[in-house]
């Protein structure tokens, strides 16, 4: 899976401009579904038809980003966030444009732990606001520059949140090839600016079921706030976030087929924060959700790491409930 991830992780693909990422996504999993479409906001959407209960599985292909708001008269982009970014994290990272364009952020004088996105800037090597204009644009989006890094059983890269969820997304359907339910595997676009995707695949998928592969933050490092998940502990089962309180039923689904697997699980609170989960379970007249969620460290940095183990779990507790007749179970 190492080289997926690192294919996945290393595209363009910040939210709103997550066309590349969807060709690369609509690639990699077609051998393994039955149909493939990518919808009318630019989700991609993948079907394993069947007769039982359909399931609707969430991972939002879009990163993090920036996109310029002005260019000054000596060359320098302005910018502003898209998505969760810390300003204070960005100084003297790269940054790549859609057109390959790369550039570097830099900051005014003063203390950068102070700094707003105002008193930053990239710099794309300009000469002149003339130079910059040949090169970029007013709303252009820009996306961190890291390459995927592999540490053995950990594996660091940009967008981890959440192209590791698409990563468990397209292995599990590699894997599936039988199931008694009818499965769609979505890819969503505009996570990180609210959910926005999710909301329309949904509707469209009008699922019995739905379950988010998303990231979460770990308790696990120094001085970090209180939190009882940890990296290479398995995957996490949502309880809770900011946007859903897990259906019941898909809690004691997740869990009892962990269990029942003999495998490594987590119970994940998180004080705040939400996935597609909570999209798909107000579609309609409701869809009972929940969330398999893959710990990991310095998220919403270019830097996110995972720990393969746990990506391996999440695969596998994902099959083993795709593998169960849901509609049996009165789902």
């Amino acid at each position: 899976m190492k080289d997926l991830t690192k294919k996945l992780t290393e595209e363009y693909g910040p939210s709103g401009r997550e066309s590349k990422i969807a060709e690369l996504i609509k690639e990699e999993i077609a051998p393994y579904v039955d149909e493939v479409k990518i919808d009318k906001l630019g989700s991609v959407i993948a079907v394993k038809k069947g007769h039982g209960a359909k399931v609707m599985l969430a991972a939002h292909m879009d990163e993090i980003g920036l996109i310029v708001t002005h260019i000054d008269k000596n060359g320098f982009l302005r910018f502003d966030a898209v998505g969760g970014v810390g300003a204070f994290r960005l100084t003297g990272l790269r940054v790549v444009f859609a057109n390959g364009q790369m550039g570097v952020i830099g900051a005014e004088k003063g203390n950068a732990a102070t700094f707003g996105m105002d008193k930053l800037f990239i710099d794309i090597g300009a000469s002149s606001k003339e130079d910059a204009e040949s090169k970029a644009s007013i709303g252009d989006f820009a996306a961190f520059r890291q390459d995927f890094v592999d540490l053995g059983d950990k594996a660091v890269a940009k967008a981890m949140d959440d192209r590791i969820g698409c990563v468990v997304l397209i292995e599990a359907a590699k894997r599936l090839k039988d199931s008694p339910n009818e499965v769609y595997f979505v890819f969503t676009v505009q996570e990180e600016v609210g959910l926005r995707g999710a909301v329309a695949s949904s509707y469209s998928v009008d699922p019995d079921v739905g379950i988010a592969l998303d990231v979460t933050r770990t308790g696990d490092t120094p001085e970090a706030p209180t939190m009882e998940v940890s990296l290479g502990k398995g995957p996490a089962i949502k309880v809770k976030d900011s946007g859903i309180i897990t259906n019941q039923r898909i809690k004691d689904l997740l869990v009892d087929t962990a269990r029942e697997l003999q495998m490594p699980y987590q119970l994940e609170v998180l004080l705040g924060g939400a996935t597609d989960a909570s999209s798909i379970e107000k579609t309609r007249e409701g869809v009972p959700s929940g969330v398999i969620s893959i710990p990991t460290r310095h998220l919403h940095t270019p830097s996110e790491m995972v720990d393969m183990n746990d990506v391996e779990g999440c695969v596998k507790l994902l099959v083993g409930v795709l593998q169960k007749n849901l509609k049996a179970q009165g789902f």
